[in-house]
C-alpha cells in the first residue's frame, strides 16, 4: 500500500496587534486635507457643513443685531433722558441770567424805595435758578469739556455780577447817580461774558443732543446684511434639498428661516419707528423750542435795553456816537424777536402751538406801540411819565413784555411735551429688540442643526 510523502506546512505565525492603517503621505496637514475633501465630496459632509454655516449665520445675525440696536437704543434713550434735558438746562440758564438781568433793571427804574416785592422775588429766583442748574450741569460734564470750561467760567463770573447789582442798589437807596454806573457796568458783564459763555454751553450740550440724535437714527446697516445674508442662505438650503429629494419642507430649516424672518422684518419695522418718532422729536420738537428760546432771549434782551434807555439817559451811545446804544439793541433785539415768531409760526404744526404763538405776535406788536409812547413821552421831557409807561402796572410796556413771555413760556412747555412724547415713541419702539433677536438668533441655529441633523438620519 502506497502512502502519500509527508509534506511538512509551513508554521502559522504567531498573534499579534494589527498593522496601523496606512497614512497619507504628507503628515497631518495632508491627512486633514484628505478628510476635508471626504467631507466635501460626499453628501453627509456636504451637508455638516451646510449645518454649521447656516448655524453660524443665523447666530451672527443675533448677536450682531443685538449688539447694533442696543448702541441705537442708548443713543436714543440718551436723548430722552441726557442730552435733550441737558439742552433744555442750558438753554434755561441762558434765559434765567437773562431774565434775572431785566428785573434787576426793572427795579432799579422803579427806584430803591418803590422797588416791587415781586421784582426783587423774581430776579432772585433767576439767581437760584441758574445757579442750581450750573451745579447739575456740572456734575454730568466733564471739567475739560466745551461744557465744563463754560460751567467753570459762569460760576467764577456770576458772583461778580451779583456783587455790581448789589452795590448799584445800595447806591440807589442813597440816591446816587453811581448806582447807574454800577448797573451799566453788570449789564456790560452780563452780555459781554455772562450770556456769550451761557450761549456756548448751550451751543455744546445741543451738539451732542444732535450727535446722540444722529447715532440713534443710524440704520443698522450690518444687521441688515447679515440678516439677509442668513436668510438666502437658508433658502438656498432648502432649495438645494428639495431638488435633491424632492420633498418640499424640512421642518428644521422652515423653522430657522421663520425665525430668521420674523428678527429681519423686528429689526426693519423696529427701526423704522424709532426713526420715524426721532425724527419727528427733531423736526417738530427740537428746531421749534431753539427757535423759541431764541425768541424769548430776544424779548428778555430787548427788555432789559428799553429799561436801560431810561437808566442811563442817553449817556451811553453807539461806537459811531450817533445813536443811544441801548435803543438801537433794543430795536435790534425787537427785530429779532420778530423774525423768530414768524419761524416759529411755520415751525408749529398744531393748533395749540399756533395760537400760542400768535398771542406772543400780538403781544410784540402792542409792545412796540407802547415803546413809541415812551419815546415822545422821554422827548418831551417828562422823564416819569416815561417811567411808568415803561413799568407801570398797566398799560405799561412790561406788561406787552409780560404777555409776551409768558404765550413764550407756555409755547415752549408744550413744545418740550411733544418733543419728549415723540423721542419715547422712538425709544420705546426699540425696546425689547436687542434680546429678542439673541433669543430669534439661537432658536434659529437650534432649528438649522436639526433640520440638518434629519436629513443626515437617511444615511444611517
Amino acid at each position: 500500500m502506497t502512502h502519500p510523502p509527508q509534506v511538512r506546512s509551513a508554521p502559522h505565525p504567531a498573534p499579534g496587534p494589527a498593522p496601523a492603517p496606512a497614512r497619507p503621505p504628507g503628515g497631518p496637514v495632508a491627512e486633514a486635507g484628505s478628510r476635508l475633501r471626504a467631507a466635501v465630496t460626499t453628501e453627509p459632509g456636504r451637508l455638516r457643513l451646510i449645518g454649521a454655516v447656516l448655524a453660524a449665520l443665523v447666530v451672527a445675525f443675533g448677536a450682531v443685531t443685538a449688539l447694533e440696536v442696543s448702541d441705537r437704543a442708548a443713543a436714543a434713550e440718551d436723548v430722552v433722558s441726557g442730552s435733550q434735558p441737558l439742552s433744555a438746562d442750558a438753554a434755561s440758564v441762558y434765559r434765567s441770567l437773562a431774565d434775572a438781568d431785566t428785573a434787576a433793571s426793572s427795579g432799579f427804574l422803579a427806584g430803591a424805595v418803590k422797588e416791587p416785592a415781586s421784582v426783587r422775588e423774581r430776579y432772585e429766583k433767576d439767581i437760584a435758578l441758574a445757579s442750581e442748574l450750573l451745579i447739575k450741569a456740572a456734575t454730568n460734564t466733564e471739567g475739560s469739556s466745551e461744557s465744563g470750561r463754560q460751567i467753570a467760567t459762569l460760576n467764577k463770573e456770576l458772583p461778580v455780577y451779583t456783587g455790581r447789582i448789589e452795590a448799584a442798589r445800595a447806591h440807589n437807596r442813597q440816591g446816587l447817580p453811581l448806582g447807574g454806573a454800577y448797573l451799566r457796568f453788570a449789564n456790560e458783564q452780563m452780555t459781554k461774558v455772562l450770556l456769550p459763555a451761557a450761549q456756548k454751553l448751550y451751543d455744546a450740550e445741543t451738539a451732542r443732543l444732535h450727535q446722540d440724535d444722529e447715532e440713534a437714527s443710524r440704520w443698522p446697516v450690518l444687521s441688515v446684511a447679515v440678516g439677509l445674508a442668513a436668510l438666502g442662505a437658508l433658502l438656498w438650503a432648502q432649495r438645494r434639498t428639495y431638488l435633491r429629494t424632492n420633498r418640499v419642507f424640512n421642518h428644521g430649516l422652515l423653522a430657522t428661516t421663520a425665525a430668521t424672518t420674523a428678527a429681519l422684518l423686528w429689526l426693519t419695522v423696529g427701526h423704522t419707528l424709532a426713526r420715524d418718532g426721532l425724527t419727528e422729536a427733531r423736526e417738530h420738537g427740537q428746531r421749534s423750542l431753539e427757535v423759541l428760546n431764541d425768541s424769548r432771549i430776544s424779548s428778555l434782551k430787548a427788555r432789559a435795553n428799553e429799561n436801560l434807555v431810561l437808566v442811563a439817559r442817553g449817556a451811553v451811545l453807539t461806537d459811531d456816537g450817533k445813536s443811544d446804544k441801548y435803543e438801537t439793541e433794543y430795536g435790534a433785539g425787537m427785530a429779532e424777536l420778530g423774525k423768530g415768531l414768524d419761524r416759529a409760526g411755520k415751525l408749529a404744526d398744531d393748533d395749540g402751538a399756533r395760537a400760542l404763538v400768535a398771542a406772543a405776535g400780538a403781544g410784540v406788536r402792542e409792545w412796540r406801540d407802547r415803546h413809541q409812547e415812551v419815546s415822545s413821552t422821554d422827548r418831551a421831557g417828562n422823564y416819569e411819565g416815561a417811567v411808568r409807561k415803561v413799568i407801570g402796572a398797566e398799560g405799561s410796556t412790561g406788561e406787552s413784555f409780560d404777555t409776551v413771555d409768558k404765550a413764550l413760556e407756555k409755547a415752549l412747555a408744550h413744545e418740550q411735551s411733544e418733543f419728549t412724547r415723540a423721542a419715547r415713541d422712538g425709544r420705546d419702539a426699540l425696546g425689547g429688540l436687542p434680546a429678542g433677536a439673541a433669543v430669534l438668533g439661537l432658536l434659529g441655529a437650534v432649528g438649522a442643526i436639526l433640520g440638518i441633523n434629519r436629513r443626515l438620519s437617511e444615511y444611517r
